[in-house]
C-alpha cells in the first residue's frame, strides 16, 4: 500500500497508542506484517481491537512489544 508508506509515522513507543483508542490505525509489526487496525482498549502488554483480514473487521489482540511503528487516522467527526 503505497500511500500508507510514504505517510510519516504517527508514533514507534507503543505507549502512544492510547492517543489512538477508537481510530483506524495502520499497524507496521517487526515481524514484517502491516494492516489496518481499529483500536479499543490498550493493556499494559495489549493492545486489543479489530483487525481488517478475509473481507470483514475481526477482533484480534496485538503484543505491544510486537509493534514496530503505526499511524493512526483523524478522528472521525459526529454529528452531536
Amino acid at each position: 500500500m503505497r500511500y500508507m508508506e510514504e505517510m510519516p509515522f504517527y508514533g514507534q513507543n507503543p505507549r502512544g497508542l492510547e492517543n489512538c483508542i477508537f481510530r483506524f490505525t495502520y499497524m507496521w509489526l517487526r515481524n514484517g506484517d502491516n494492516f489496518w487496525f481499529f483500536l479499543t482498549t490498550v493493556g499494559h502488554e495489549r493492545a486489543y481491537g479489530y483487525r481488517f483480514f478475509g473481507g470483514r473487521w475481526n477482533q484480534y489482540s496485538i503484543a505491544l512489544r510486537d509493534i514496530d511503528s503505526f499511524r493512526c487516522s483523524h478522528p472521525t467527526p459526529t454529528p452531536y
